[in-house]
């Protein structure tokens, strides 16, 4: 497997990646490996607006596995199987995204792929990038496990006025879309706790008080 690109995000940590793609709706830059800033091979891939990352989990790596693992969408404490889920802590360490394409230059780097909805880290490696073809990838009655099971909601997000001044302006809604699917693992739930996340350049304090999630303090770093 060879390295062709990296991807560049405003997830500088694993805390507070979203736990699936096309959640966030922040910006992604895929930056070619030398080897690979060949023009021609993006050829036609204007005529497509997602793709399929193939990618790195280059933060989870581990010696040897476990056959099973405890999904944080469960609360941390039951376990099931490995492939059953979309755990980093895998045989092989890949994950699977699917982003939309904004935008495809060309510049000093190469060519470079601007994305959104990407769930990957700042830097990860990318090994393959492919068109996503909705008539064949896209299953809208496909069962989802025990997934299905789990109930998806969305936070009230607070942020004070004189902290969301601190941040660019362009980070101001893909911080909400970050935070209102609660970055925190389901299993902890103390209304007291301050939790803090990286975040573009900046680092992001908040806490949680039942269905309201409430940024204390935003620093720039």
């Amino acid at each position: 497997m060879k390295i062709i690109a990296r991807i560049y995000t405003d997830f500088k940590e694993k805390f507070g990646i979203p736990r699936q793609s096309g959640i966030s709706t922040g910006e992604g830059r895929i930056v070619f490996e030398p080897e690979y800033r060949v023009r021609e091979a993006l050829t036609g891939l204007d005529g497509y607006s997602h793709l399929w990352l193939i990618w790195q989990f280059s933060e989870a790596q581990r010696e040897g596995w476990s056959p099973t693992v405890r999904p944080p969408r469960l609360g941390g404490n039951k376990r099931v199987g490995v492939f059953a889920t979309r755990s980093p802590y895998r045989p092989n360490p890949i994950g699977l995204s699917s982003v939309m394409i904004k935008d495809i230059s060309y510049t000093e780097e190469g060519p470079v792929i601007t994305v959104v909805g990407a769930d990957i880290l700042d830097g990860t490696p990318i090994y393959d990038i492919k068109p996503y073809l909705a008539y064949t990838d896209s299953h809208p009655d496909a069962r989802g496990g025990f997934s299905d099971g789990v109930r998806e909601y969305a936070l009230e997000v607070r942020i004070p006025d004189e902290e969301l001044k601190k941040l660019d302006t362009g980070l101001c809604s893909e911080l909400y879309s970050v935070l209102e699917h609660d970055p925190r693992p389901s299993y902890q739930d103390d209304p007291e706790r301050e939790y803090g996340m990286l975040f573009s350049h900046y680092e992001v304090f908040f806490k949680v008080d039942g269905a309201v999630l409430t940024v204390t303090r935003i620093e720039y770093r």
